[in-house]
């Protein structure tokens, strides 16, 4: 027979179109700037859907982030966009769009390149997979990083000027005051309650007392949602309520980084004496301050010492979800809600638990004979505190397990020695009446 062979032609491959992004990126958040972000946008827009071979993948934009940070939100994004094998080019303006830090831009690109990633710089006509691509972005990224150095040199040298004239730089409103032309202008409603929180601090309230006064008043903030312990802090701490100034209390780490540093003596300082219309006298800022100093000092101390339970960690709060603490007082140990603790009823109304009641249901529900911390995390994901007095445990196994506890009179609260010290202190106060 005779062997005949027979020509299989090769299936004509159909192309896939090039899958192309964008980048862009303004480095300040000014109108004019989002502005020209949002015209590159729209540019990309168009420009990739009037390639019939491209498919449009999206825009990558960062707002307000220099390009010598690394941490970019839509910068990262996109990148991991290429790890996943979504784009196969990248469009963007300028090297210095796409970083200023030599380092950054070499690593990106080589990783880029070994994952068959091609960048396009319009500005420089230049591709990163070609042959000389990494020679160029090599030299030409040194220059945008020097640009940026030197950018940043002379920013510096602006602001000392101005403070060297007592003059503000950037900086954010503060409660009480708004910046206005680099002077801070007094706001004569937020002022009041400053005046009131130096007056309730000073007359030995502490900060979670006054924060709890002030968010059941329903007294807005400036930036957080409620009053807290941070930013009294802040208020107590700020010199400019008394119409003294102080600038560079700050500084950025370096033109790389940009990150934000507390100046410690590192740089110079400026006192501005009577900048600006005072909230509070001299003598008030630095009583509050002593007394601030004296209570840090307090709580430093080796008998006051923040004591963790078995159970803590365990017990969260069935109406806002936030954890339950434990609480001793001179008659009753308790556990309560920390939103309630810090905010009171007006954020959360719920209800505290008798630490006796809690370990009894506890020791019953787990089996145990004594409250292990390791016993515990083998058998227990956490304890939910409901409506009605109820406990609701999550147990490791997947069961759930409800149990009531019981409410407790001081009276019945009081430990032996509780009531050896109350006896204590009677005795004492009758021997001095005598």
């Amino acid at each position: 027979m005779e062997k005949k062979i027979i020509q299989i032609d090769v299936l004509q491959q159909l192309k896939r179109k090039t899958r192309v992004a964008a980048y862009a990126r303004v480095s300040s958040a000014k109108d004019a700037m989002l502005h020209s972000l949002s015209a590159q946008v729209s540019y990309y827009n168009k420009y990739i859907s009037s390639h019939d071979d491209w498919e449009f993948v999206g825009i990558y934009a960062d707002e307000g982030i220099s390009g010598t940070k690394e941490d970019r939100d839509e910068f990262q994004r996109m990148l991991n966009d290429c790890r996943l094998g979504k784009i196969d080019l990248i469009l963007t303006k300028a090297i210095s769009r796409f970083a200023r830090n030599t380092m950054t831009m070499l690593e990106t690109v080589r990783e880029l390149k070994s994952l068959n990633v091609d960048v396009f710089f319009e500005e420089q006509n230049l591709h990163s997979i070609s042959s000389d691509g990494e020679m160029v972005l090599t030299l030409l990224a040194s220059v945008a990083q020097e640009e940026a150095r030197n950018v940043s040199e002379n920013q510096k040298w602006r602001i000392r000027k101005d403070f060297e004239k007592g003059l503000i730089w950037g900086g954010s409103n503060t409660y009480g005051y708004r910046i206005i032309n680099k002077k801070m202008v007094l706001v004569p409603d937020e002022a009041k309650l400053v005046k009131r929180i130096f007056k309730l601090y000073i007359g030995g309230l502490g900060f979670q007392k006054i924060s709890k006064i002030l968010n059941e008043e329903g007294v807005p903030t400036m930036r957080a949602k409620r009053w807290n312990k941070q930013s009294l802090q802040q208020i107590i701490a700020n010199i400019n309520y008394t119409g003294d100034l102080l600038l560079q209390k700050t500084y950025h780490e370096n033109y790389l980084t940009k990150k934000k540093r507390i100046n410690n003596g590192e740089l110079d300082q400026f006192f501005v004496e009577n900048d600006h219309e005072a909230i509070i006298t001299r003598d008030e800022y630095y009583t509050a301050l002593e007394i601030r100093r004296k209570r840090v000092e307090y709580f430093k101390l080796d008998n006051f010492k923040v004591r963790t339970y078995p159970l803590t960690g365990f017990v969260k709060c069935g109406n806002c979800g936030k954890s339950y603490n434990h609480k001793k007082t001179r008659y009753t140990e308790k556990w309560s809600c920390t939103i309630y603790q810090n905010f009171g009823k007006t954020e959360c109304d719920a209800k505290s638990v008798p630490d006796s009641e809690l370990t009894r249901i506890t020791l019953e529900v787990l089996n145990i004979k004594e409250l292990d911390r390791n016993l515990i995390e083998d058998k227990l994901e956490f304890i939910e505190v409901l409506k009605n007095n109820k406990l609701l445990y999550h147990l490791k196994d997947g069961q759930t397990v409800e149990r009531v506890w019981n409410d407790i009179s001081r009276r019945d609260s009081w430990t032996e020695e509780m009531k050896k010290e109350a006896r204590r202190k009677s005795l004492a106060l009758m021997r001095k009446e005598e």
